[in-house]
């Protein structure tokens, strides 16, 4: 396969077309990683024992070590089978695109590849939609349960609202296990960030998010006439057109500030290199 820009829009591709591609994609994403990938900070205080030459100072037992006088290091047990959840975001925003690849058709691709790979890792998964429709969802094992939502997902709808704040609220309020939560998004949703943050204090939250050149300042054209599309508004925009967003760090100093891991990418730049050093860094952090 070659570079994940040169990919053809999900819709594009038959069922069985479709679904090879996504495997192939699994691997490459999944490549030298091991399955602490999807676990995050899923741990559990296992108990405390006295300090080993090479052990990591960040793992001491303060409380142990000032009551004994000797130095004691804190082990935990990692959670096994942790969730994991994929939030998409499906509005309008994510369809329009100045190049051959959409944010949309991007971040569907990315999507169902972690799915998979989560599953693989024997992570009960599902996908949930951030915008008005509903995807099939639940958080299962099942191969059958993915692929219906994948399919579901893989078709854009260009007018379709943008929900994904209220998206993240609802996977908050009806998530009780701390799971991995996967955002994947243009955060055009005013209430976006925030849902992150309230969402970061329960689950181990990572953002992937989208950016069109056009949104980044890379258009070379004149003036042109736009369409927001969450809100319908029209505007006159130019290369010179400032969106609210840093067009090389996106919103992740905001982000930072909730502990949640971000990743900024560019539709007319490759995404599977990145990807898999994202999840790669996660995996070893």
């Amino acid at each position: 396969m070659g570079t994940g820009v040169s990919l053809p829009p999900p819709e594009a591709l038959g069922h069985h077309e479709f679904e090879m591609v996504v495997r192939k994609l699994a691997n490459d994403l999944a490549h030298g990683a091991d399955e602490s990938i999807f676990v995050g900070s899923g741990l559990e205080y296992a108990q405390s024992r006295p300090y080993e030459p090479g052990d990591s100072i960040a793992s001491l037992d303060w409380k142990i070590s000032a009551r004994t006088g000797t130095p004691y290091v804190k082990e935990y047990d990692t959670l096994k089978r942790v969730p994991v959840q994929v939030v998409v975001d499906t509005s309008g925003s994510m369809v329009t695109s100045s190049g051959p690849l959409s944010k949309y058709a991007q971040a569907t691709w990315i999507a169902a590849a972690i799915g998979m790979v989560a599953q693989r890792r024997m992570s009960p998964t599902r996908l949930i939609g951030g915008g008005t429709r509903q995807l099939p969802s639940q958080t299962s094992l099942s191969r059958g349960a993915l692929q219906q939502s994948i399919e579901a997902l893989r078709h854009p709808d260009l007018e379709e609202k943008t929900r994904l704040g209220e998206a993240l609220d609802w996977v908050r309020a009806t998530t009780l296990q701390r799971s991995v939560v996967f955002v994947l998004s243009d955060l055009h949703d005013p209430d976006a960030i925030d849902a992150c943050r309230r969402l970061s204090q329960g689950h181990d939250v990572a953002v992937l998010e989208f950016q069109d050149p056009v949104e980044s300042g890379l258009n070379r054209g004149g003036f042109y006439r736009g369409t927001e599309a969450e809100t319908g508004r029209s505007f006159l925009g130019s290369p010179r057109t400032q969106w609210g967003i840093d067009p090389e760090k996106g919103r992740r100093g905001e982000l930072a500030e909730g502990g949640i891991d971000h990743l900024l990418l560019k539709t007319d730049q490759d995404f599977i290199s990145p990807v898999r050093r994202f999840l790669s860094d996660r995996g070893q952090g």
